[in-house]
């Protein structure tokens, strides 16, 4: 399904030559062709889109926004492990909530987004130029001026749930020496607000392979709906009816339901999953950067999955996340068998027979030869053992896998959809019997025990059980008042730490920005 719309993309990066730089317009926009013989339908306009959404590729890299997001919460931490790990302690600072405005992750996170900002503002900017040169027919060229916005929109949710008061950027042609301020938190939600009602009303709500891995009307909701959801955290003010309300478009569409297989939103060839609203299209071959063999399993797990490459034994869960699944939570995994998926890897491990153990020889390991992933971890720093931390297992790792997995990876899907429902109904009432049956019919597909009641943690509980390593962890604790406690391996914490600092970089290259409070 994926590929209807990808062969168009690929295509346009051929023959478009877009501009990098904020502010030189001088060059020509378009290399090799004029406006006049191109523009003339929908699938050339996706093809001049095609910088917008490879962009995203850069989300899953080992090193930037989702790794930050994964660490800075109670559900991922990478531990030094001796001589491998500590990269300057910027992984021990997030996930002590102790950052360093020098720490690279924080810079990385930083160019990620608003290099897609900079994308979308870039192209926005072509487009209309062209309707204004009478180049493009407007009723052809607006559509797609829309989910630019829209997509524009997502990147700037991103960066006002991390970065909070940020600068707004939604233009391209700005002078050489533009140098904008920070914008407070509340002024940055009123700007992605104003663009998602501005702009999703024009979007498509078709779901097909035209619009998979696109920007269509859903996937605007599925943005109000976070936003909103949100919205005491970014302005101060809940807007509860404003998030059941975008939630509603979305399921009662009847184009999105939950798969009756939890796993198959995960698997390699996901891209007929009914569940999924909005993903980046990963490819090993045409668009790489979903590292996750990598920064997971440990070195031997090479031999377990067949790799092509030896993994880098970094990222695993905690003890205390991993205990709040049941034993008994389809989503679990079973421990010492790998052969059964779960978010999880844990316990004795096999190479590809699944009989043979999997041995480190490691004579600095007091876990033994046997490679045996167990959920305690014995030090944060600086000498974890390499075989602590139960590993993530979520997303399938194939036999005879490259570095880069072919699953696309989900941004927003059906069931964090009913969840966000059914908080939302919560807190407008404890007792909504909506919300509760919202809340299992999550439950009943991982083949738990229905809640008989709803609580914040519970549902909070239940969100990181099912959301487990899909970049939402850290947001949800900072909403439903867990994120500033103590908790295994992080201290305390003051809630200015809920936002991440602004870079070093950023701050030395403009100085009309102020350093978010605390740091």
């Amino acid at each position: 399904m994926k590929k209807y719309w990808f062969k168009a993309l690929l295509a346009g990066l051929f023959v478009i030559a877009f501009n990098q730089s904020c502010s030189n317009l001088e060059e020509k926009l378009f290399d090799q062709i004029k406006a006049d013989d191109f523009f003339k339908n929908d699938e050339e306009f996706i093809a001049a889109m095609g910088a917008a959404y490879t962009n995203l590729y850069g989300f899953q890299n080992h090193g930037s926004y989702m790794a930050l997001q994964e660490v800075s919460s109670d559900e991922i931490m990478i531990p030094q492990r001796g001589g491998d790990w500590f990269d300057g302690g910027q992984w021990l600072n997030a996930h002590r909530a102790q950052y360093n405005v020098a720490d690279e992750n924080l810079r990385n996170s930083w160019n990620f987004l608003f290099g897609g900002v900079n994308t979308c503002n870039r192209l926005i900017f072509q487009f209309n130029k062209l309707i204004n040169d009478g180049s493009v027919d407007p009723a052809l060229a607006t559509p797609f001026i829309s989910e630019l916005r829209t997509l524009r929109a997502l990147w700037y949710l991103w960066l006002v749930d991390s970065y909070g008061n940020v600068p707004i950027v939604d233009r391209f042609d700005v002078a050489a020496d533009f140098a904008p301020a920070n914008s407070p938190r509340a002024q940055v939600y009123a700007f992605i607000e104003k663009e998602l009602n501005e702009a999703v009303p024009s979007l498509s709500k078709k779901k097909d392979g035209s619009t998979y891995a696109r920007i269509n009307y859903y996937v605007g909701k599925a943005i109000q709906a976070k936003l909103y959801l949100n919205a005491q955290v970014y302005k101060g003010a809940p807007e509860w009816d404003k998030a059941i309300a975008a939630a509603d478009e979305i399921i009662n569409s009847g184009l999105y339901s939950m798969e009756a297989d939890y796993f198959s939103n995960f698997n390699s060839n996901n891209a007929g999953s009914k569940e999924t609203i909005f993903v980046i299209p990963y490819d090993q071959v045409n668009a790489q950067g979903f590292n996750l063999p990598q920064m997971t399993l440990h070195y031997v797990s090479q031999e377990t999955f067949s790799l092509r490459e030896q993994p880098w034994n970094g990222y695993c869960s905690l003890a205390e996340f991993y205990n709040s699944y049941d034993n008994t939570d389809k989503r679990k995994g079973i421990p010492g068998n790998q052969k059964i998926r779960g978010n999880f890897l844990a316990g004795q491990q096999f190479k590809a027979d699944g009989t043979t153990p999997a041995t480190d020889g490691s004579a600095d390991d007091p876990d033994g030869a046997n490679v045996n992933f167990t959920p305690e971890i014995n030090a944060h720093f600086p000498n974890c053992f390499r075989q602590a931390g139960a590993r993530v297992g979520k997303f399938e790792f194939p036999a005879g896998a490259t570095p880069n997995l072919n699953t696309d990876f989900p941004i927003f899907r059906y069931a964090d959809i009913l969840l966000v429902k059914a908080e939302a109904l919560w807190r407008k009432s404890a007792a909504d019997a909506s919300a509760l049956a919202l809340v299992n019919q999550v439950r009943a597909r991982a083949g738990v025990a229905a809640y008989t009641s709803l609580t914040a943690d519970n549902i909070l509980a239940e969100r990181g059980r099912e959301m487990f390593f899909e970049a939402w962890r850290r947001s949800d604790l900072i909403r439903l008042g867990k994120y500033d406690a103590a908790r295994q391996w992080k201290p305390a914490s003051e809630p200015c730490k809920q936002l991440w600092p602004i870079p070093r970089q950023q701050l030395d290259a403009n100085k009309n920005l102020k350093q978010n409070p605390c740091y």
